[in-house]
């Protein structure tokens, strides 16, 4: 199994931000936990740089950002991925084509942001945190019965 967290979810995880922290804190810590491969794009690291400046020194925001790659492998962008986002004309937003592009190098089996919506023509199935920790418990389940 590989996942691909949205930059959003990080952002609750990072922040707390309520009430979405518990969900987001739980499902990349059961990803942790069975040792699921798990992943955030390349520009979710500046990205957050940005969105974090409000609540994180630049210093804390460095250790905070470098402390992600201990937890997640990061997908990187090339102009392959840049021209296929810019080329897709079904998903409206570019950031969120670079996340579907990301996560099809990983090979994701899900996308997992509070924005489904804005990854509804996505090749890669986007789920809520609270769906992934469903999806995997029954993944988990279900492997338990066949081992």
């Amino acid at each position: 199994m590989r996942i691909l967290f949205d930059a959003d979810v990080i952002t609750d995880f990072i922040t707390k931000r309520e009430p979405f922290s518990s969900d987001a804190e739980r499902s990349i810590g059961f990803c942790r936990q069975k040792k699921i491969q798990i992943s955030i794009a390349a520009h979710t690291i500046p990205n957050l740089y940005y969105i974090l400046r409000k609540d994180l020194s630049t210093e804390t925001r460095r250790v905070v950002l470098l402390g992600l790659f201990q937890v997640f492998s990061v997908v990187g962008l090339d102009a392959e991925k840049l021209e296929t986002a810019l080329r897709n004309a079904a998903i409206p937003d570019f950031e969120d084509c670079l996340q579907i592009e990301c996560a099809r190098e990983f090979k994701a089996d899900y996308i997992v942001t509070r924005n489904l919506k804005d990854f509804a023509g996505s090749v890669v199935q986007a789920v809520e945190p609270s769906e992934l920790l469903i999806r995997l418990s029954d993944d988990t389940l279900a492997q338990a019965t066949y081992d």
